[in-house]
């Protein structure tokens, strides 16, 4: 970098701005440091704001309400059964640390203004453990962007860290990039914390550290490039589970304006409203209003293609074995997309539970009216096969073909689709929707070398430092990003500061 570069000086430095970065500065500012927190994007919140925003906790105020005697002993035992075979990978100690603090994540969390319902029952958890938050994920970053100003955290948006400065064998800060002043040394007096998210939307490392299939797939959230495990791994640190890779998972399209859930201030009054709504409203006042969140962007369920549904990309064309792993197969189609197809009796048939096109697990269920009703823009219907396919854009011969191959001899078992009126919904795509290779890290979250050793003064947490904890079920992967952050951001507060210069 060239020495004209402008310098910003902290006690802490943090890499990130979504829920990890802002709980780790937050803590860290708490404890007295001068935080600066860096994150590229225009905006804070990460994919903690793409999240559908289930928290997982225990012995709460809402279980207590409930009458459920929960522990986190009990708690640790459930995310073995969660994890299934993947159990013996999973690193004990931090998720020991996880169930340990989720009361407390949870109470502070809602001490900011967080409001949550539930919870919510997930098999093979044992109680009710799942907390959903109103009015939509955005609360997260609203409450605690704000509670960080008000600590004094300095977060310069719109700039990207691209190195790790190292001296003598520690790290004293980070290059990055700002729109307007161009390149900039951040130098830390105390410890740089990573809270740069996963690697779902880097192409390189999920070929390297995962799968080449997966590579080019998308991500949910397109920012999470990994920025943090580039940095460290240039030092010598390494993934612990970057195999571990949750997609390709179809999923329909987003609305391309917000709608009325997403639009909605996440402020306290209105969170509080909603929460009240959820507990004394009737299902028939409550459920187009969840409706509208429901069928935004969540995936098909399996059940339309084992009822006999099938998928055609752009072209008309049947691509794949609907019932095998057709999400892998979405993604190589032209422009990624394509679309379910189906007749007037699956159609009848998922109108009621148990055939439902969509679910949010502890929520709701959606049905074929619903996406009718919410979701015009991904909803089609024509008397012949030839107006569904112009109804798509896509060739009408193609499509027919297509259907009168699987009505032939390619069905697999499943009913015909021969029944007018012809239905398609999509465009569906397929995307990752993250990946939980984490940096290797000790207990108190310090990044380790390869070797064993750990680089001092370097931190990360959240997704950047799963370091091998496994985080399957819903609500486990937002815990542990606010834990981990306030935790990291602790341990970086109680760092010895460097001497003047000696950065």
């Amino acid at each position: 970098m060239s020495q004209n570069a402008h310098t910003w000086e902290a006690d802490v430095v943090v890499v990130g701005g979504g829920g990890t970065g802002l709980a780790a500065a937050s803590e860290a500012a708490r404890l007295g440091c001068r935080v600066l927190l860096l994150e590229k994007n225009p905006q804070t919140g990460g994919t903690t704001s793409w999240s559908i925003g289930s928290v997982t906790a225990t012995n709460t105020p809402h279980q207590k309400r409930a009458g459920i005697k929960d522990s986190a002993d009990a708690h640790f035992e459930d995310l073995g059964l969660h994890a299934g075979p993947l159990a013996p990978r999973d690193n004990l100690a931090l998720r020991r640390i996880l169930v340990d603090h989720t009361t407390e994540m949870l109470d502070w969390l809602m001490s900011l203004g967080v409001v949550f319902v539930g919870p919510m029952p997930e098999p093979p958890h044992r109680y009710p453990r799942m907390h959903n938050v109103v009015p939509n994920s955005r609360s997260f970053a609203y409450h605690l962007t704000r509670y960080c100003r008000r600590l004094g955290v300095d977060i310069r948006l719109n700039v990207a860290a691209q190195r790790l400065i190292e001296r003598d064998g520690r790290v004293v800060g980070v290059e990055a990039i700002t729109p307007h002043d161009g390149p900039v040394r951040v130098l830390a007096r105390k410890a740089v914390i990573l809270a740069s998210g996963d690697y779902s939307g880097a192409s390189d490392l999920k070929a390297q550290l995962a799968d080449p299939a997966v590579a080019d797939v998308e991500a949910v959230n397109a920012s999470s490039t990994g920025d943090g495990h580039r940095m460290a791994l240039a030092l010598g640190a390494t993934v612990v589970n970057g195999d571990i890779v949750r997609g390709p998972i179809m999923r329909f399209i987003p609305p391309t304006r917000p709608n009325l859930i997403l639009r909605l201030p996440p402020t306290p009054a209105v969170a509080r409203t909603i929460a009240w709504a959820m507990r004394v409203l009737p299902q028939a006042v409550l459920r187009p209003f969840l409706m509208r969140f429901l069928t935004t962007a969540l995936g098909p369920s399996p059940d339309l293609f084992k009822q006999g549904a099938i998928l055609v990309n752009r072209h008309g064309e049947r691509f794949t074995d609907e019932l095998a792993s057709p999400a892998c197969d979405v993604a190589r189609q032209p422009d990624r997309v394509s679309y379910i197809v189906f007749d007037q009796d699956l159609a009848e048939k998922f109108t009621a539970w148990p055939y439902f096109v969509s679910t949010a697990p502890g929520v709701a269920y959606a049905y074929l009216p619903d996406y009718r009703r919410n979701r015009k823009d991904i909803y089609r219907q024509a008397d012949t096969v030839a107006g569904l396919a112009r109804e798509l854009g896509v060739p009408a011969a193609a499509l027919e073909s297509s259907i009168s191959r699987y009505n032939g001899d390619a069905r697999g078992g499943r009913p015909p689709l021969a029944r007018p009126p012809y239905y398609a919904l999509g465009p569906v795509k397929s995307y990752v929707v993250f990946t939980d290779g984490g940096l290797k890290v000790t207990e108190r979250l310090e990044v380790v070398r390869s070797d064993g050793s750990v680089i001092p003064r370097l931190y990360a947490a959240g997704s950047a430092g799963q370091g091998g904890l496994l985080l399957e079920g819903h609500g486990h992967h937002l815990g542990w990003a606010f834990i981990s952050g306030r935790i990291v951001g602790r341990h970086a507060a109680g760092e010895s500061p460097l001497e003047p210069g000696a950065a």
